[in-house]
């Protein structure tokens, strides 16, 4: 995209509306609604995953391979979700974090998105495998663990470089107020790029995870387990939230790069804001998850509960100790003086 249509494409999208009946709204609207959604993602985006990474890490010692995905999922949601503060600032006021910040904040994200689709994608194969060969599975658990940390490091590679484009074409403009957005070449490149993420980054892990969830499928109902309905649940449920939160706005994000016009349309804008807020989300819905889902973490969540009691408790009470010893030396002390003072020096 050169200067000059970068700067319509903007123009557009941002304050041609000004003059049309509802623009106002929709400006307020954002300012508004967004700043709100960040701050709730961010507040419990922020406590849960901490929470996923205290228990797994020093409560469940990372005893299996899907584990360390689920600690490579919350540490990527938390380095995203460290982005919010600037976004609910720039939504309710205007970017003034400069360029640097922009290219940084904006490559989170998309950092963050096929980080999270990758390390989904990689549970997916790593249920496949522990369902469908379970004795071979379990005799290879070390090889599989070290394997899977090189997996994780390998993720973080291929999202840094989805994410590049993001880094390095992300720019301020000053239109009716300061705003960070992405200032591609020309348009080819942009809509090239944007495919090549979408496709490579989005549909060939959703189409790789409908496959291995198809083998899982046929795998378990083919079981003869009490379990089976329970582990279907468990093992669709945080790819559901995903591909849910996500979905909706990566196609809404094709559909504007594809065709510049629907950018002039409100009720498209409206859309756009709605279904970014709830991409956003998924960054404090696995807590959620895990703690209705997880039998174990709500247990260790509760021995989490009653050891920070069993501190409060020994805090107060050397408080109190501390308390009575030094009354007792205040009173010792007077005492002295009191001895003191009836004979003189």
């Amino acid at each position: 995209m050169t200067t000059s249509d970068a700067d319509n494409f903007y123009y557009n999208f941002s304050s041609t509306d000004s003059y049309e009946d509802g623009s106002e709204n929709l400006q307020t609207f954002t300012s508004v609604f967004l700043p709100c959604v960040y701050s709730v993602v961010f507040i419990l985006g922020l406590a849960g995953n901490a929470l996923v990474f205290v228990i797994l890490v020093f409560y469940e010692k990372l005893k299996t391979l899907t584990d360390v995905f689920l600690v490579n999922l919350a540490i990527a949601d938390w380095v995203f979700l460290w982005t919010l503060p600037f976004w609910a600032y720039s939504a309710g006021q205007e970017w003034t974090f400069g360029t640097t910040a922009c290219r940084i904040i904006r490559g989170l994200y998309i950092l963050n998105l096929y980080t999270s689709m990758l390390t989904l994608t990689s549970i997916t194969f790593d249920r496949l495998i522990a369902i469908t060969f379970a004795t071979k599975a379990h005799m290879c658990q070390t090889k599989r663990m070290t394997w899977g940390k090189l997996v994780c490091v390998l993720i973080w590679v291929i999202s840094l470089a989805f994410a590049t484009p993001q880094f390095i074409f992300s720019k301020v403009f000053n239109i009716d107020k300061a705003i960070c957005q992405e200032e591609y070449p020309n348009h080819g490149t942009e809509l090239a790029l944007e495919v090549i993420q979408v496709t490579l980054g989005y549909f060939i892990p959703m189409l790789a995870m409908i496959i291995c969830y198809s083998l899982i499928i046929r795998t378990l109902l083919h079981a003869r387990s009490f379990q089976k309905n329970k582990s279907l649940k468990k093992i669709f449920s945080l790819v559901a939230i995903f591909l849910l939160t996500q979905s909706p706005y990566t196609f809404l994000r094709l559909i504007k790069i594809i065709n510049w016009s629907f950018n002039l349309n409100s009720s498209f804008e409206y859309a756009i804001i709605i279904t970014e807020a709830l991409a956003y989300f998924h960054g404090c819905l696995n807590p959620v998850l895990y703690f209705f889902m997880g039998v174990k973490f709500r247990r260790n969540l509760q021995k989490i509960i009653k050891n920070s009691s069993c501190i409060k408790r020994q805090v107060t009470a050397k408080q109190w100790q501390t308390t009575e010893e030094e009354g007792s030396k205040t009173f010792t002390a007077s005492n002295n003086a009191e001895a003191t003072s009836m004979y003189p020096l």
